[in-house]
């Protein structure tokens, strides 16, 4: 069974191998040489350049290099304290402090040198030599200025601890925040459908009173019509009958007459 890997204490990048050729009385020896960047990513990074006849042994001795010249680092939370131009040989490189969340704002080998010191937001440019090895050294030098000034003034910093728990208390807060909103939401959403529910409650009810409320005649109308049919043969009879005794009462006055007068 292969045993599991355990973690490295330090993270090991490789910023440079160069091949290189020694004249000798034998002929050419050749050789490597590898410059590498160790760090923690908390704090601590070092620098250093291994030489070896093969590329495996070149690195072996530059991660020991690195260990025995490791710096601390000073950071302020997330990024370094203050600006630094520091100029090495034939590389000039600027260090700046950024923002919470900006990231590393840096080229190749300027990246691997703060990244590998564990610094998480902060920005930078190289002004000198483009070479990567004069990079790495100036900005491993600008680290180690910012430490000894920090050292010597006594400047108080904040911990990542620190920052990260603040970070984590204003992420809970958020959290609480959004809670809140979606359960108002969800009241409110829930009330409204109450309102509705009882709206359309009394709706109905209103129109099932006015239904019983509505006359008989305007719920059937046949019966209405028929109503009316009878009505009006009531009324015509009423005056056939009135016609019919109009004529006798004029016979018999006749009649009378008639008699009077013989």
């Amino acid at each position: 069974m292969m045993q599991d890997r355990q973690p490295q204490e330090f993270e090991e990048k490789v910023i440079q191998i160069s091949r290189v050729s020694k004249k000798t009385k034998g002929g050419n020896k050749i050789g490597f040489s590898v410059l590498m960047v160790v760090g923690d990513r908390k704090g601590k990074v070092g620098v250093g350049l291994g030489k070896a006849p093969d590329v495996l042994a070149a690195m072996k001795k530059g991660i020991k290099k690195a260990k025995k010249k490791m710096i601390e680092v000073p950071l302020n939370g997330t990024t370094i304290p203050f600006s630094m131009v520091v100029k090495k040989g034939a590389g000039k490189v600027m260090l700046k402090p950024a923002p919470q969340g900006s990231g590393v704002i840096a080229g190749g080998p300027v990246r691997a040198v703060v990244e590998a010191a564990g610094v998480r937001d902060v920005s930078s440019k190289i002004l000198g030599s483009e070479n990567q090895s004069s990079s790495v050294y100036a900005t491993f030098e600008a680290l180690n200025q910012i430490r000894k000034l920090v050292e010597i003034k006594g400047i108080k910093l904040q911990s990542i601890a620190e920052v990260e728990a603040a970070e984590e208390a204003k992420v809970k807060e958020e959290q609480a925040k959004a809670k809140q909103a979606s359960e108002k939401k969800v009241s409110g959403q829930k009330t409204t459908a109450k309102n509705n529910q009882a709206k359309k409650t009394r709706l109905s009810k209103t129109d099932q009173a006015s239904d019983r409320n509505k006359p008989t005649a305007a719920a059937n109308p046949a019966d209405h019509t028929s109503k009316s049919t009878n009505s009006t043969k009531l009324h015509a009879g009423i005056k056939s009958a009135a016609a019919q005794k109009s004529k006798l009462t004029a016979k018999s006055d006749q009649s009378a007459h008639t008699k009077k007068n013989q």
